[in-house]
Formats: C-alpha cells, sequence, structure tokens
C-alpha cells in the first residue's frame, strides 16, 4: 500500500501468536520504506518464499504503474484487474510446474508479459501451442473435466468416494467396492482409505467446494490406522491455498473439516436448479399428483357457481387419472353436477398443474385455495 509505511496483518486473523509471526516475515522481508504491506486472511497459511514472492510481485507492479503515471498524458486506464488467466498464473505457479501451454495468442501474450514482470526467471517455462490437435484433447483433460462434474469419483485399484454438497455441509463416503490388497480386512480399509484422503484433498480443490466437509472413511479398528489417514489428509491439504481445520476422527469414523469458500463451488458456476423439480433431485410420482389434483377438483367442483372445470397437467399423471382415479372424478362430478375434464401434455412438468373453473356463463372463476408453487391457476 503506497504511502501507509508500515507492515500490518489482517483483522480477521484473530490468533495473536500468528499475527506476530507474520509480522515478523513482512519486517524480514525488508519492504523499501514508505510502501506498506498487509498479510490478508489468504496469506496466513503461506510461507515466507511464497510471501516474499507476492511482495516482489506487488513492488514490480507499482514501479510499472508509477512509469506509466509519469510517461503517459491525459486520462487512462493505469492498472484493471487481472482477468482468468492471468489470475490463474498468480495463484498456482510454483517451481515446481514445468511448463505453462497456451493456445491462444492474445492469452499467451498477456501471459508472457505478466511472468516477464513477475517472474522474468520463468518466461522460458511458458509455451504456446500451436499443433493442429486441440490442447485439451491431446493431454485428455476433457475426461478430467467430465469427472470433477460426477457424483462419483473412482479411485485407483477399486473403491470409490461419493460428492454430495448440500446446504449446510458437504458429504464424502468413502466406499471400497472392488479394492483389495490384502487377506485382512483392517489392511484393505487402510489402504483405502489412504487412498481416498487424496483425493478427497484433490476433489475439494477441483471443486471448490468450502463450509463444513464431513468425511466419512471405512471403520478401522487399530487407532495407529486412524491417525496415519488423518496425517494423510491433512498432507494432501497443504496444497490448498483456501485456509482448513481438520479435527480428529469421532467415534462414528467421521473426520470433519473446514475449508475457506475463496469464490462459488464448481456446482453453481456450471450448472442451475432444474425447472421441473427446484433442485431436489426428485419429482413427485404420478400417483401423488394424481392424489393432488383428485383433492383440487373436489375442492374447485364444490363452489358455488362452478360447472366447468378443466385440468391440465402431464401425460403420466393424466392418463394416471383417466384410468385408476377414473371413478373417483366421476363420483365428483355426480355429486357436484359440474363436468370435468381431464387433458395430458408431455411438455408439462411432472409437478405442473393448472386449473381452469368456471361457471354457466363461461365466466373464470378464480381459486384462492390454489399455491401458486404447486398450481397454475389460469387468469
Amino acid at each position: 500500500m503506497p504511502a501507509l509505511g508500515r507492515v500490518g496483518v489482517s483483522r480477521k486473523i484473530e490468533d495473536d501468536k500468528h499475527r506476530r509471526e507474520l509480522r515478523q516475515i513482512l519486517l524480514d522481508l525488508n519492504p523499501p520504506k514508505g510502501l506498506g504491506f498487509i498479510v490478508r486472511t489468504a496469506g496466513q497459511e503461506r510461507s515466507r518464499k511464497e510471501l516474499g514472492r507476492d511482495m516482489a510481485y506487488l513492488l514490480r507492479l507499482w514501479k510499472v504503474l508509477v512509469k506509466r503515471v509519469q510517461n503517459t498524458p491525459g486520462p487512462i486506464c493505469i492498472y484493471e484487474e487481472s482477468d482468468m488467466i492471468i489470475k490463474t498464473i498468480r495463484d498456482i505457479f510454483s517451481e515446481e510446474i514445468d511448463t505453462i501451454l497456451v493456445d491462444e495468442k492474445k492469452a499467451y501474450d498477456r501471459a508472457k508479459e505478466f511472468l516477464e514482470l513477475v517472474m522474468p526467471k520463468y518466461v522460458d517455462r511458458l509455451k504456446f501451442y500451436d499443433e493442429s490437435e486441440p490442447l485439451f484433447h491431446k493431454y485428455d483433460l476433457e475426461k478430467e473435466i467430465a469427472l470433477i462434474q460426477r457424483r462419483t469419483v473412482p479411485l485407483k485399484g477399486g473403491g470409490s468416494i461419493v460428492i454430495d454438497p448440500t446446504e449446510a455441509l458437504v458429504a464424502i463416503d468413502v466406499n471400497s467396492g472392488s479394492f483389495r490388497t490384502d487377506d485382512s480386512a483392517e489392511e484393505n480399509a487402510f489402504q483405502l482409505n489412504l487412498a481416498a484422503s487424496k483425493e478427497i484433498a484433490r476433489q475439494l480443490r477441483l471443486r471448490d467446494l468450502g463450509g463444513v466437509i464431513v468425511n466419512d472413511f471405512i471403520d478401522m479398528r487399530h487407532e495407529s490406522h486412524r491417525r496415519k489417514v488423518e496425517r494423510s489428509l491433512r498432507d494432501a491439504m497443504r496444497r490448498d491455498r483456501a485456509r482448513t481445520k481438520i479435527l480428529r476422527t469421532s467415534p462414528f469414523g467421521l473426520i470433519e473439516m473446514t475449508r475457506q469458500r475463496i469464490r462459488p463451488g464448481l456446482k453453481k458456476s456450471v450448472y442451475e436448479d432444474c425447472p421441473c423439480c427446484q433442485g431436489r433431485g426428485v419429482v413427485k410420482s404420478g400417483e401423488s399428483m394424481a392424489i393432488e389434483v383428485v383433492r383440487i377438483l373436489m375442492m374447485a367442483c364444490q363452489l358455488p357457481k362452478a360447472k366447468r372445470v378443466t385440468i391440465r397437467v402431464n401425460d403420466k399423471v393424466a392418463a394416471y387419472l383417466n384410468n385408476k382415479k377414473r371413478r373417483e372424478v366421476i363420483d365428483i362430478e355426480e355429486a357436484t353436477g359440474a363436468n370435468v375434464q381431464i387433458l395430458g401434455s408431455e411438455g408439462l412438468f411432472p409437478e405442473h398443474m393448472e386449473c381452469d373453473c368456471r361457471d354457466s356463463a363461461g365466466n373464470l372463476i378464480s381459486l384462492p385455495f390454489l399455491e401458486e408453487d404447486k398450481v397454475n391457476a389460469k387468469a
């Protein structure tokens, strides 16, 4: 922060000892006089080397901005938020990455300019991909992208993990499947849980799942095995930029943890709620909807002026009403003197229902007892 002239730590980092350690790291990095730096929450688990690299990047960026202001007359945009490519390189690139491949020339030029500014010694690791075979296809990335959108993730050697994000938490279940490495059930469970712990950490990063996460591992009797699985999960989560907190294994064999929400998860970014079920994943059966329709029919036909009631529903619901519920519909007609017509349409959602009630003159009768989220009454 220009003109701040001091170092600080975000107030959201509450641990006093950790705050002192972070402040000392900043002082040891010897920031230039007149410029200030603040460690945000995203930096609290970062190493001295990572914080030093970030400081060097900010200093280079500031020098470029100052030079741009001094050499450019008139109003001009001197800085704008980085695009996805720059953010990816800035947040994820490390010495462990040998090559960065970019298959679009303008994106390649932006990435090269950024690396020359921030990490000039790594510019040679950036390569422009110009082969005829699509980049994602060559490295089989389509399969990986499809996999992170599935509920079930297979593990090498058999077994799988099932990931179910809900409103309150993310539930992850480890299934053994055909996984076998030893005649001992305990050893099989231990080896599978070790493999699952690494894949869980990977999937959490790829899907960017946050909040409370409950991992249901295969039951293990030996305390030493439980502790090793906990350590394996913690070690695998160290690569994660998001803050995490992992608890000990509970008496029920669950490992509860929290992960910082950095941005909306993959599911919310890629998908939207199904218009049929409003995101529940299930819809009422034809029988359930038919029972509800009969109840609505009974109330509509009992209105004093009701003479003709027309129901429009999904064709499966209509078929159920016109066959298995036909006797009940006839009884309603005979008891009230109203004429009932049931129409089916394949294009209507399974839970969609329209009810049109009219008097002897053909005038529409309002149905105040209908709930708007269940029934669309024609106006």
